[in-house]
């Protein structure tokens, strides 16, 4: 590995690879132990009643911590093991963005946490979880280049 900064660098283009992310179109931005995923609302992610579907702010507050921890593992892919979400208020126009960040680390599992706001910075929900290595090299194959 180069540094840590091109670590970040290519976490950011593997997120960006990913074929979800064609659809979703997040912004990712990785730096040490945090994480930041912005995304565009969109008619596309409402449910019924003309909000964001919760899927949605799932995605964002599990990408923003997920790549908190893995900010911190250079060389292996990490997973969620388990991600507890609480939502506050409806949102749906705007962006939404998530700030993830590693709370607690042991020899393979993490802790983190990630917060989300809306465009005028109110919090709209927040999540925490449980992460650890798996067994997946970080490689060009994934989109870790």
């Amino acid at each position: 590995m180069a540094n840590q900064e091109e670590h970040f660098r290519r976490l950011e283009r593997m997120y960006s690879s990913a074929p979800i992310n064609q659809f979703f179109g997040p912004r990712l931005v990785v730096s040490e132990a945090k994480a930041e995923v912005s995304i565009r609302v969109k008619r596309d992610f409402f449910h019924a009643a003309e909000a964001l579907h919760g899927s949605v702010y799932f995605k964002a507050l599990d990408d923003a911590a997920f790549f908190a921890v893995n900010s911190l593992v250079e060389d292996r892919f990490v997973l969620t093991v388990s991600f507890n979400i609480y939502l506050l208020r409806p949102v749906s126009a705007g962006t939404i963005q998530a700030t993830g960040r590693v709370v607690h680390r042991s020899n393979r599992l993490y802790m983190a946490e990630s917060v989300l706001v809306d465009s005028a910075g109110l919090e709209i929900a927040r999540g925490s979880g449980t992460f650890m290595t798996s067994s997946t090299s970080l490689t060009p194959e994934i989109g870790y280049a």
